[in-house]
């Protein structure tokens, strides 16, 4: 048996697998009990070669084969962008706040950036270029755009969508931006030092933590349960009985802890239904008394920033289990034995310590994108529907430079991702968003949401409504600009979508989806439609 330690181990594995493989890359595979914790002579963490190889050949070797007889064999691997790690597809602000549905950056960079490959034989847009995304979502194609040195305008009908682009792709005072967020993380923390008394919580985190390492040590026990050697789902069940057993009156006393029982929840939600399900009242006042800070602050595009900042945490301080936290299921007050980190969690009863840790992050992740993005870049986001906006009218009103420019030679292209059919609800998704900040929802705008289905009358409806966006912004670009569509177009409708829209689909490049976040990692694919406009039939 060859051990290495986790450097050596990282090493072997980016000369083995041909891309990088860092020393925390090795470091997660021991934690999750991917491969077995070992010690070397030094009695040093680390890894058997043997072992590493093994799970690399199953997992990562075979993978291509796999992915070509599952969902065929005219993959564009160069697309998947295999070589990334995580902390590159969440670069800056790519990673201000969680949404469900958006595009790695690179793929963005690829089609819009001016080099050539062996797939890509021309460059479809250059610095100074104005690039359109009508389905703008988390911003991703206009803050790639920025960094590229294109101007870019996005479009959406969700107001929380517009909100988060625009905080990702303005420009600020950082040091002004810097001292009122800290300013408002140190009275908070203040607040909640002074209001809350954590003395239950720390014993119950102890109780926790000394259960975990007698009955769920790590990574010993995740390494049992990927070896097939203990049953998790019985072996959990016995354990959270027999936690609950010993701990019967702290339990009792806990759901009483989060009851709600101050008015002024009341009086700082009003009568939302969503928020009192799905928070304790501590964290609620908590929340509350951020969102006080943010009304003090007169800068509008910081009240923004510390918007988004209060949205992530309040997503992460749900009263449900860590797995859940993507989509929603049942509310949880008490101790759980959790599936994603294989041990016994318990909800979050406080914002401090994801409050310090998200302010520290957009601070930084702002400051890196600053140093990236184009000086003269400009980038307009449009509340609206994309089937109808007037996105001159538009433009001008938030720039009017800007949309005289736009006025006299039209945007350059297209790059987008619209919507998949029956797949996700996008307002649902931030729904504690729009009850936090009284955000109205237009749901019945979004095209293809999931709670409309998958069936013919949803593929139908989703045709229509596509190349009506389609239809209209296509008034608004170059006769000879390029559109560019990524899709996971399973139900065959992107070529009726195009013959409706008066488009061509000049090509397809179908790319596979590695690095999912969901729990759902099955074998999936997504095409990139190149559409350009029929010759001879847009006539304005």
């Amino acid at each position: 048996m060859t051990i290495l330690s986790l450097s050596e181990a990282s090493e072997w594995a980016t000369d083995y697998l041909g891309k990088d493989v860092s020393k925390s890359n090795i470091s997660y595979l021991v934690q999750y009990g991917k491969v077995k914790k070992l010690q070397t002579e030094g009695k040093i963490t680390g890894v058997d070669q043997a072992e590493l190889k093994k799970y690399y050949d199953m997992n990562v070797k075979t993978k291509e084969e796999e992915w070509k007889e599952s969902i065929g064999d005219d993959l564009n691997w160069d697309l998947s962008f295999a070589e990334l790690r995580e902390k590159d597809t969440t670069k800056h602000v790519h990673r201000l706040h969680p949404y469900k549905g958006k595009f790695i950056p690179q793929l963005v960079e690829y089609f819009l950036d001016e080099k050539t490959t062996e797939f890509k034989k021309t460059a479809y847009f250059k610095p100074g270029d104005t690039v359109l995304d009508p389905f703008m979502g988390s911003g991703t194609t206009l803050v790639q755009a920025g960094e590229l040195g294109l101007n870019s305008v996005g479009i959406d009908v969700s107001q929380f969508n517009c909100e988060m682009s625009k905080v990702k792709t303005a420009t600020y005072q950082h040091d002004e931006l810097k001292s009122a967020l800290e300013t408002a993380l140190a009275n908070t923390r203040k607040y909640i030092e002074e209001t809350f008394d954590d003395e239950f919580d720390k014993t119950l985190r102890d109780k926790i933590g000394e259960f975990n390492k007698l009955h769920f040590p790590n990574p010993e026990y995740k390494y049992q349960v990927k070896q097939g050697e203990i049953d998790p789902g019985a072996y959990s069940a016995e354990k959270e009985d027999i936690f609950f057993t010993e701990n019967i009156e702290m339990m009792k006393n806990l759901k009483t802890a989060r009851d709600f029982t101050d008015s002024e929840l009341d009086e700082a939600w009003g009568e939302s239904e969503f928020l009192k399900k799905w928070y304790n009242g501590r964290i609620l006042r908590e929340l509350a008394f951020y969102n006080n800070q943010i009304a003090e602050v007169g800068s509008a595009d910081i009240r923004a920033v510390m918007r988004i900042i209060m949205s992530r945490v309040a997503r992460s301080c749900r009263s449900t289990t860590h797995s859940d936290l993507a989509t929603l299921k049942e509310a949880q007050i008490l101790p759980y034995y959790c599936t994603k980190h294989y041990k016994i969690c318990t909800p979050i009863n406080s914002i401090a310590t994801r409050l310090k840790q998200y302010t520290n992050g957009t601070i930084r992740r702002l400051a890196e994108y600053a140093d990236l993005r184009g000086e003269a870049v400009c980038s307009v986001v449009i509340h609206d529907d994309s089937r109808e906006v007037d996105i001159l009218d538009e433009v001008a009103k938030d720039n009017p430079e800007f949309g005289k420019e736009l006025a006299g030679r039209k945007l350059d292209g297209v790059f987008t991702s619209p919507p998949y059919v029956g797949q996700i609800d996008y307002h649902e998704q931030h729904a504690y968003a729009y009850e936090l900040f009284a955000i109205e929802r237009v749901d019945e705008l979004e095209i293809g949401p999931l709670y409309k289905g998958k069936g013919k009358k949803a593929q139908e409806d989703y045709v229509v409504g596509i190349a009506a966006v389609l239809n209209n912004v296509a008034k608004y670009v170059k006769d000879d600009g390029d559109f560019f569509l990524v899709a996971n177009d399973k139900h065959g409708l992107y070529p009726e979508i195009a013959e409706k829209a008066k488009m061509d689909i000049v090509a397809e490049h179908k790319r596979p989806v590695l690095n999912r976040t969901e729990r759902d990692r099955a074998p999936y694919s997504e095409i990139i439609f190149h559409m350009k406009k029929k010759k001879g039939l847009f006539i304005y």
